[in-house]
């Protein structure tokens, strides 16, 4: 055992006990953190505006401060920009982290400083939450990759920007700086395939324990890693590759083929940080779900995911939410962001201790025709297929198609295998069938032959990769959204459909 692996156990027996103390009294834990934010929120335009000296409990602050989006608070971010103090939260931000917008294009989301330390802290706390349950720390011994945006930062107003593992990478704490892959400069390459080629050179030979980064973008690090070693498993490449760390999408669509890449399984450590705040992270391999970060500088509020678009949806918070609900979240942060809507929806799936799974977005779902079907749905009626069929998937994403040239509308899902059906009709079956029992609207609609069964289009290999590309949204934080209620994807993806 080495000196990091070490003092790696050590941290662990003292700092996740805590973590757990905080969920046995996560209420109190929210509730104190509330107050807190209010209090040091009293003093920006921002808590002038909506009255927080006069907020003396959760009723009050729900009738002082709306939902919003970012569009509801793009008016107070561009003050911000043009060198206003104190308006969301006191001084100015720390950094702007640029991320993908729809109507606003790019959205600038504030980090101070003690939202920057909370998301350090909390990928800290996964790692040693595994150590902790496992007894694993070797893997602090060795070398570990981060696949992650450019750490290189440009300005928004006075202010530095960039993607959040950008400025993370700033941040990473001395101890794990030194293992640390890829090279500043190897990071800092913008063409995603000239830097995988890159991280490729540099890692092929190091004696890697720790892999991090978005499934799908692994998948491509991992064949050409394969491709260039010559060796036909990346556990013949790194035989001390213990730990898998991810986050951004759902990984079981990938399990399959990234088990195949490794030669066989591996421990995995799911996070849930975003630009507004680390929310969650896996702590037990044996558990389902993602530990609420209770204590993380965010109080949470929950608004049942049916309701999220009604003029005057009900909020609660952490002491009123209920198992198996589809909730969307909103965020209040010690970043200034108040009522903020972050677009995701999530599920409780314990509440001692508070543990969640990510359902979809909010905006991120099928209902052309009432419907209502989110990525959670989805997911789990192609992989329950692809199990039975003994089918391998890279990706995939579904949009209505309301205008067919012929028949009825349906449900048009465009799919790229890694290893196909014998038979896609009977696949495709499968997956309708399993879309109806997990969606009662679907169901209904099926059943009263207002929608034909769904359809699939297999595409071409490395379909997704090529569109992403097409795009400019190729690696980093990029993601396909499994959802859409329009056709531009696709629209998109239809020149790499296999007939």
């Amino acid at each position: 055992m080495g000196l990091k692996s070490f003092l790696a156990k050590m941290a662990a027996s003292v700092i996740v006990p805590s973590i757990y103390k905080e969920q046995q009294e996560g209420v109190y834990v929210q509730q104190q953190l509330l107050r807190q934010l209010i209090k040091k929120g009293a003093r920006t335009a921002f808590g002038k505006q909506h009255q927080f000296l006069s907020i003396n409990t959760y009723e009050d602050f729900k009738k002082q401060v709306p939902i919003r989006d970012y569009e509801g608070l793009k008016d107070y971010i561009e003050r911000i920009t043009a060198g206003e103090h104190d308006v969301l939260w006191p001084g100015q931000p720390t950094y702007f982290c640029k991320s993908s917008g729809t109507t606003s294009g790019t959205k600038y989301i504030p980090l101070t400083d003690e939202s920057i330390a909370e998301q350090i802290r909390a990928a800290r706390n996964a790692l040693l939450a595994y150590t902790h349950e496992t007894g694993k720390a070797d893997f602090f011994d060795y070398k570990m990759i981060f696949l992650q945006g450019s750490p290189e930062l440009d300005q928004h107003g006075a202010i530095p920007s960039g993607r959040l593992s950008g400025i993370v990478y700033h941040h990473v704490p001395a101890y794990l700086n030194a293992n640390r892959k890829p090279s500043y400069t190897t990071n800092c390459i913008e063409d995603w395939e000239t830097k995988v080629d890159a991280i490729v050179e540099e890692t092929v030979n190091e004696n890697m324990s720790l892999i991090s980064g978005i499934p799908p973008w692994v998948v491509m690090y991992f064949e050409k890693l394969i491709a260039k070693s010559g060796k036909k498993t990346i556990r013949e490449i790194f035989p001390n590759f213990t730990v898998f760390a991810f986050g951004g999408v759902n990984y079981e669509p990938y399990r399959t083929k990234i088990e195949s890449l490794i030669g066989g399984k591996v421990d995995s450590i799911e996070t849930y940080p975003a630009s507004e705040g680390f929310i969650a992270f896996q702590d037990s391999q044996k558990e389902k779900g993602l530990l609420l970060n209770v204590n993380g500088g965010i109080f949470y509020e929950f608004v049942k995911a049916d309701e999220i678009f009604n003029e005057n949806p009900e909020r609660i918070y952490l002491a009123q939410v209920e198992l198996n609900v589809n909730y969307a979240i909103i965020l209040n942060t010690n970043a200034g962001l108040w009522g903020y809507n972050i677009g995701d929806t999530v599920k409780f799936v314990s509440l001692e201790p508070f543990r969640i799974v990510v359902t979809g977005r909010t905006k991120h779902f099928i209902s052309a025709f009432g419907e209502h079907v989110i990525g959670e749905e989805v997911e789990y009626a192609i992989l329950k297929a692809a199990e039975e069929e003994a089918v391998s998937i890279i990706e995939f994403t579904v949009a209505p198609n309301v205008s067919p040239e012929q028949g009825k509308s349906f449900h048009e899902w465009f799919v790229e295998f890694d290893k196909e059906p014998i038979d896609m009709e009977r696949f495709a079956e499968k997956v309708d069938k399993y879309l109806q029992t997990k969606n009662s609207y679907y169901f209904d609609l099926r059943e009263g032959n207002i929608l034909d069964r769904l359809k699939i289009q297999k595409l071409q290999k490395n379909a997704f990769a090529a569109y992403m590309k097409s795009e400019g949204k190729l690696g980093g934080q990029n993601k396909v959204p499994r959802l859409a209620n329009d056709r531009k994807i696709a629209q998109g993806l239809i020149p790499f459909v296999i007939a």
